[in-house]
């Protein structure tokens, strides 16, 4: 007599990463770089009148701020710059259109 295995299906955890969160709401990356740059780009966009959003820059596991061994023996601090056109922004920016 053979007998049949019954198998349920088990839904994936649907994980949503902290950039596709980002995405979602309408921020676009723009780039990832190091101290004093990214400082003086955040201040740009800024100044162009974007939202600006920065998330730390992560390396295998290792966040590469001056808390971890490497970035604190050189000073480094990196992190990926993420904008958005504010409430104010001029319609007619080109900048960011996709």
């Amino acid at each position: 007599m053979a007998t049949t295995k019954r198998v349920i299906p088990i839904a994936q955890a649907k994980t949503v990463s902290p950039e596709d969160a980002l995405l979602r709401d309408g921020w676009k990356r723009q780039t990832t770089i190091g101290e004093p740059r990214l400082s003086e780009i955040v201040k740009n966009y800024q100044t162009m009148g974007f939202e600006v959003h920065v998330e730390e820059y992560k390396v295998e596991g290792m966040v590469a701020t001056p808390v971890s061994t490497p970035a604190r023996k050189w000073g480094m601090s990196y992190g990926t710059v993420y904008v958005r056109k504010s409430a104010d922004a001029a319609p007619d920016d080109e900048l960011f259109e996709d």
